[in-house]
């Protein structure tokens, strides 16, 4: 298959439901993670807010040193089934057994559980983006396309919303059958949602093996000339439209996973509202996100993928900012805010992800080289970071302001007002700064869709070129 028919061959149907099926389980898992895991921590677990925010530092710091290593193992891969799918289909069943690891709570000593959580995380992101990161490697793999690339992703991210309510919704109803005891809860949660999270991972690889296999040789030619580490990195980083794309991705997932992270505290803590509550005003979120997210993709078609992400982001920074002014009691309007932030989150699912293949082709014409492992793993490695660094920080704000930590068994206590306060900052003017400077990145971001026809025109030039000679 050359160059030419890649970028002008559309994907059919099941082979994008195949592939967005490949982000259904890291996506639920994921979404557990970030809605529950601090929650858990501090309410189910009893570790006081400080330590569990340097748990998730530590896993996420560990989480983001691995990205590279085995971005770039996976683009020397060289195997009959490609450079991708021997990590997803090896690591399914680990990943799997690792995230159940997670939500159990073997003792009451704080000592063992910090050291016992701090090695699951490690090996947990280990096994996480042994899957994933190979996963997301295969768009520019699939098709050349700027717009079916975007199509693509929208399926992709139709199953990872999709996974996100799917997992709410898990979590709502354990939770209104165990409702008595939250080890219980979790527990069943971890286990139920680990055996949904490996199967999906299968799917993809059988209905996408046959559209990546005709691309094989071409990869291991590839796989024999890539540069030392180093040398890729320094390359990485001098490719001046990838460090805009790192730099959206990172404000946009801070917004995100920050908002996540504490949402469970503002609904339960400042609302005062049951905890049964708290997964309902998610799945506003994410299905609204879900809804948004073909909307957004057709509408990019028309104006494009700048001119959405700051539509969305708009919006988005509105509803934050209307969180922060949320009394308890104003339930209806806590609805409406999610439902706006809805509309923003579903471009920071879209829009980084379908960028990042066009940074690639630039390379490629730089360098002669594809290297989709490198890229894709380091602008993960420095989002997970930044998201580390954010939730360490937010858990320390947190102990700091007073926060009281449940102890296991009892009632959870009531918060004081520096611990509320706290609160409502993490979920509304943080999260607005990152999503600030996204909007900034955005609006210098230099890639347009005349800008990558140009590049795969002189792409396939070069190959025509050097197929004559």
């Amino acid at each position: 298959m050359n160059n030419h028919s890649l970028q002008t061959e559309k994907l059919n149907f099941w082979t994008k439901i195949a592939y967005g099926a490949g982000d259904l389980g890291p996506a639920i898992c994921a979404n557990i993670q970030v809605f529950f895991l601090l929650y858990f921590f501090t309410n189910v677990a009893g570790l006081p807010a400080g330590i569990a925010g340097s748990i998730l530092m530590i896993g996420k710091i560990a989480d983001a040193v691995n990205d590279p290593i085995i971005g770039v193992m996976s683009d020397r891969t060289v195997h009959p089934w490609g450079r991708r799918y021997p990590w997803m289909v090896f690591g399914a069943i680990p990943f799997g057994v690792l995230f159940f690891l997670q939500w159990i709570v073997p003792t009451t000593n704080q000592s063992f559980l910090f050291w016992y959580y701090v090695v699951i995380a490690i090996l947990f992101n280990i096994a996480y983006t042994v899957v994933n990161l190979p996963y997301a490697a295969l768009t520019p793999e699939l098709t050349q396309d700027f717009h079916e690339r975007t199509s693509l992703n929208s399926f992709r991210f139709a199953f990872s919303i999709g996974g996100s309510i799917l997992s709410l919704v898990i979590a709502q109803l354990i939770f209104s059958i165990f409702k008595d005891n939250p080890i219980q809860q979790y527990l069943v949660l971890g286990i139920v949602c680990a055996i949904i999270a490996v199967l999906p991972i299968y799917w993809c690889f059988f209905g996408t093996r046959d559209r990546t296999h005709s691309n094989n040789t071409k990869q291991e030619e590839d796989n024999n000339t890539n540069l030392p580490i180093v040398e890729q990195i320094r390359v990485a980083f001098s490719n001046r439209p990838f460090i805009f794309v790192i730099g959206i991705y990172l404000c946009s997932w801070l917004g995100v996973q920050l908002t996540a992270s504490i949402l469970p505290y503002f609904v339960i803590d400042w609302m005062q509202l049951p905890e049964t509550t708290f997964p309902k005003v998610a799945i506003v979120v994410q299905g609204t996100a879900l809804i948004m997210l073909f909307i957004w993709s057709f509408i990019s078609k028309k104006v494009g993928k700048k001119v959405v992400y700051f539509m969305g982001v708009c919006l988005w920074i509105i509803a934050q900012g209307g969180l922060f002014f949320t009394q308890p009691g104003q339930v209806g309007l806590m609805y409406f805010l999610a439902v706006i932030a809805g509309f923003g989150v579903s471009t920071a699912y879209l829009v980084p992800w379908s960028m990042i293949p066009d940074v690639i082709d630039l390379d490629e014409l730089n360098t002669g080289q594809r290297r989709e492992g490198i890229f894709y793993s380091f602008m993960v490695f420095l989002q997970k970071i930044g998201l580390a660094i954010g939730l360490f920080l937010v858990g320390v704000a947190l102990e700091i302001a007073g926060f009281v930590e449940t102890i296991p068994g009892e009632t959870p206590p009531t918060q004081p007002e520096s611990a509320l306060l706290a609160v409502r900052v993490a979920i509304a003017p943080l999260p607005t700064i990152f999503l600030i400077v996204g909007l900034l990145l955005a609006y210098l971001y230099p890639i347009t869709r005349e800008v990558h026809d140009e590049i795969l025109l002189k792409l396939r030039d070069r190959k025509q070129a050097i197929g004559k000679s």
